[in-house]
């Protein structure tokens, strides 16, 4: 992994440590004052579905959820879209969403084999190690393109229906310059696919390089712990409460709870507008005070666990504990479902029905998805699911046998063909597709739960797609037994949404996260005899120096305030050096010694000429700051007699 000594195979002189290396933090001197914007529009980007809302600051309590332009799926009453997107055969933007699902459905099997049609791509951003502005991603047909394409086109496609949308709202043309941007992401992305979301949003022309600020990058529990702060009684379940809640006593079943939030939300559909009261909710007020509580955001593609800390008496946030979670949303029940299928009907046939049949596939996954939708523990009653006439068909003719024949032969329980063409499930069947997601969820949450810092937490939040769920709801509360209550907001989809829209009117309400990396810049030491390694020693002019030392601006999960900066002062380990080059290095583990230690990474660097100038002081002083903003960290670094300076963004996407 790492060369003998980077340092000395990069050959430049290098910098040493001014002593004392002092640090100064002024988070609150360097927040940027707010700009002018009339309109704050959050978009939603998940792995199943996105959306996006938005504000107009001058009435910050209504949040506007977008209009619906196109139909939807029996079963699924939602106000996002699916994430789903189709490129012409030429690669040019088609379609997104529902159309681009019903055009790619319609084409001719032969004739969409020359189409990219992508769903679920979100994933990818998580699950690739090592992500570029390269990385290509495979379509259904299964020829490569490029991610950032299909995610600026996303953004693109949002971006043109929110400005519509507005300008039909206000009664003239939208300007982009007017709209503050917010697009939330999970908090466990790792920060290369954090910084991708940003070079997706510039290349689809949200904001420009010049005004990065016009652009939040949230996190998405967050983004939902924002809006649970608002929540009044009437709109939230309680899970554990003794008392009746929405009119239906506890003793009922969570899933009468959660029917009728759905009645609820279904008749304040047409309204697409949410009020948000300027108070603090009910279950808010009873926080006092370095009070805990807990936000799993179960979507799609990922699920999300933070711990968030109350600071009176603004009731400002702060992350306690850096963000967990893993790849465990709702989309490991299809991969389940899948697996089922092959085990049914053969892995060889499915993976050639989905190339040569596309579009029965995506119907068939959509019939299963209501039908996921319709899971509860207590149920006892199958769950038919339409198998597409092209199924049957097409096994036909690839077996020369019939798919009931299939069926009786494969030996699964629980799943038996019915008369009508369905594939008849029994729910302890649909349940066992559930179980492994559920079972990474709540092993997530006992370990969570076993930490420390993880005493006497007031309230967990559910949120997210998945979070409607009953047969989840009802694993949560076994494993917490009571330990703290549980709260679903109602129309719990939605949540991140309105949370993204309440941030970017009022981002200074997320005060403190935790690092997810240690940041530090590779600098020469004097050598010391005993104390470093002896390969380590490098001789210039005499003087014998350590070389390839990691100096540490900030440690892995240690809290730092947004906007913080925090600074060093360095001198060039050779006073006649004519530019000086600072390496900035990045690793996931807290200590870290050296920048060639494993796992230690360069994600910038800073070039500062300092040529034709002379420096008064016997040691020419460079002071290098770090500033951690919302996904972004900005260096700079400043020759202090001359008071040139260069910045630099930390890039994390070039290998």
């Amino acid at each position: 992994m790492s060369t003998a000594s980077p340092a000395k195979s990069l050959g430049d002189p290098g910098i040493t440590p001014l002593s004392p290396s002092h640090s100064s933090k002024d988070a609150d001197s360097s927040e940027p004052s707010a700009p002018s914007f009339v309109v704050v529009v959050a978009i939603d980007f998940g792995t199943t579905s996105s959306g996006y809302a938005y504000s107009f600051t001058k009435e910050p309590e209504c949040i506007h959820i977008m209009r619906r332009w196109e139909g939807g799926d029996p079963g699924v009453s939602n106000q996002k879209t699916p994430t789903t997107i189709l490129l012409t055969p030429d690669r040019k933007f088609h379609s997104f969403g529902y159309a681009a699902r019903d055009f790619y459905h319609d084409l001719d099997p032969t004739e969409a084999r020359h189409w990219f049609y992508l769903e679920k791509f979100k994933m990818k951003l998580h699950t690739l190690a090592n992500l570029s502005i390269e990385t290509d991603i495979q379509a259904a047909n299964g020829k490569r393109v490029k991610a950032l394409d299909i995610f600026s086109y996303a953004l693109s496609f949002f971006k043109d229906q929110a400005l519509k949308e507005l300008s039909d709202q206000t009664g003239a043309e939208f300007n982009n310059a007017d709209v503050r941007w917010v697009i939330t992401v999970p908090a466990i992305w790792k920060q290369p696919a954090k910084q991708f979301m940003r070079e997706a949003a510039y290349k689809a022309g949200l904001v420009s390089r010049d005004n990065p600020d016009q652009l939040i990058i949230a996190l998405e529990p967050e983004a939902a712990s924002i809006y649970c702060r608002k929540l009044r009684l009437h709109q939230m379940i309680d899970l554990c409460s003794k008392t009746a809640v929405n009119g239906y006593s506890p003793t009922e079943s969570v899933g009468a709870g959660m029917v009728q939030a759905k009645e609820h939300v279904r008749r304040n559909r047409q309204s697409r507008t949410f009020l948000v009261e300027n108070v603090i909710g009910e279950l808010w007020s009873e926080l006092e005070e370095g009070d805990r509580y807990v936000v799993v955001d179960c979507g799609g593609g990922t699920v999300d666990l933070t711990v968030h800390q109350i600071r009176l008496p603004e009731g400002h946030l702060k992350e306690l504990y850096k963000a967990s979670g893993g790849p465990y949303g709702s989309i490991g029940i299809d991969y389940e479902f899948e697996k089922l299928l092959c085990k049914i009907f053969g892995p060889d046939f499915i993976d050639q029905f989905k190339i040569k049949r596309p579009a029965a596939w995506v119907d068939l996954m959509i019939a299963f998805e209501s039908r996921k939708r319709a899971a509860a523990p207590d149920r006892s009653n199958p769950l038919n699911i339409n198998l597409p006439f092209s199924f049957i068909d097409y096994y036909k003719k690839f077996r020369g046998h019939s798919v009931e024949h299939a069926l009786r032969k494969s030996n699964v329980d629980f799943v038996k063909w019915s008369s009508q063409g369905m594939l008849r499930m029994n729910p302890d069947a649909m349940n066992a597709l559930f179980k492994p997601t559920i079972d990474h969820i709540i092993q997530h949450l006992s370990e969570l739960f076993e930490k420390p810092e993880l005493t006497n937490i007031k309230f967990l939040f559910l949120v997210g797609g998945f979070a409607e769920s009953p047969l989840l709801q009802h694993a949560v509360q076994n494993m917490l037994q009571g330990r703290c209550r549980i709260i679903i907001p109602h129309d719990v989809g939605l949540t991140i949404l309105k949370g993204a829209v309440l941030f970017g009117l009022d981002p200074g309400v997320i005060k403190v996260r935790r690092s997810p990396m240690t940041y530090g810049v590779g600098v020469l030491n004097r050598y010391v005899e005993g104390k470093h390694p002896p390969d380590k020693m490098l001789v210039k002019d005499g003087t014998r120096w350590c070389t390839d030392v990691f100096d540490t601006f900030i440690a892995a999960d240690q809290s730092v305030a947004l906007g913080e900066t925090v600074k060093r002062s360095y001198t060039p380990a050779k006073p006649s050096q004519q530019v000086i080059v600072i390496h900035i290095y990045c690793s996931e583990r807290e200590d870290v010694a050296f920048i060639s230690d494993p796992g230690v990474r360069k994600c910038g660097t800073l070039r500062l000429d300092v040529s034709g100038t002379e420096s008064p002081a016997t040691r020419r002083e460079i002071q290098t700051l770090m500033q951690f903003g919302d996904t972004e960290i900005r260096a700079m670094a400043v020759d202090v007699t001359t008071s040139r300076s260069v910045k630099a963004s930390i890039d994390f996407l070039s290998q």
